[in-house]
């Protein structure tokens, strides 16, 4: 039987734990009848992860050491062995980019750029994550803006500059409540969009509610592209 250091397979969390009965000693850990990934039945390793890729990405958007530290009450040690571990083959770096909601989306992720969107690029509220995860989300898809309600906002007012290559904008987030699309937050890229006559736009779709899932699904779901 191959002996194993408990540092190198235990996360830290779970290691302190042992620690606190079993020191120092050698520990027979029996297999199961069916093994499985640490974490995974509880969900505590999925949040781990989730929690690591913003620490990430937080510190890659100016965040120090010692404010990720006191903001997720971790150590300065246990923060630096998350940013430099070679470990990382979950680690998807955000930006505030059509591409990268793209590649949160397709790994299943899209609710997390959304976090990172509204914290890193909006300056939101620590809070916002309640309302991010309280939404469902549907894309990135290419939407035609023609849908949109147009009557809340003035297109002539737009300071974004849209050109023919939109790799550098993010995606349009539209809220769709009542059979209406809306767009509530991102109106002088809209009107940007409506000046250069684009007809389509990679969109992701917020949903508050089952009833409006329901009726989007229903009205929308079968015929709007996914961007890959």
């Amino acid at each position: 039987m191959k002996y194993e250091n408990g540092s190198d397979i235990l996360p830290e969390e779970l290691l302190r734990e042992v620690q606190k009965y079993a020191s120092g000693k050698l520990i027979y850990i029996p297999a199961g009848e069916e093994k499985k990934a640490w974490g995974a039945a509880s969900g505590y390793r999925e949040q781990l992860q989730r929690r690591n890729r913003m620490i990430r990405n937080k510190y890659a958007h100016g965040r120090t050491v010692s404010e990720l530290a006191d903001e997720y009450f971790l150590s300065l040690d246990s923060i630096k062995k998350i940013l430099y571990s070679k470990k990382q083959a979950d680690y998807a770096a955000y930006a505030p980019t059509i591409e990268s909601a793209v590649e949160y989306a397709n790994g299943g992720i899209l609710e997390e750029w959304m976090y990172c969107y509204w914290q890193l690029s909006k300056n939101a509220s620590v809070h916002t994550e309640n309302a991010v995860v309280d939404r469902i989300y549907f894309g990135v898809v290419k939407f035609p803006l023609r849908l949109i309600q147009r009557d809340e906002f003035d297109i002539s007012n737009s300071h974004v500059n849209v050109t023919e290559d939109h790799s550098a904008l993010p995606p349009l987030i539209i809220e769709y409540h009542q059979g209406k699309f809306y767009c509530t937050e991102q109106k002088e890229i809209l009107a940007g969009l409506i000046q250069r006559k684009v007809n389509s736009y990679p969109t992701i779709i917020v949903l508050r509610e089952v009833t409006d899932y329901k009726r989007f699904t229903n009205h929308f779901g079968t015929v709007l592209f996914f961007v890959k």
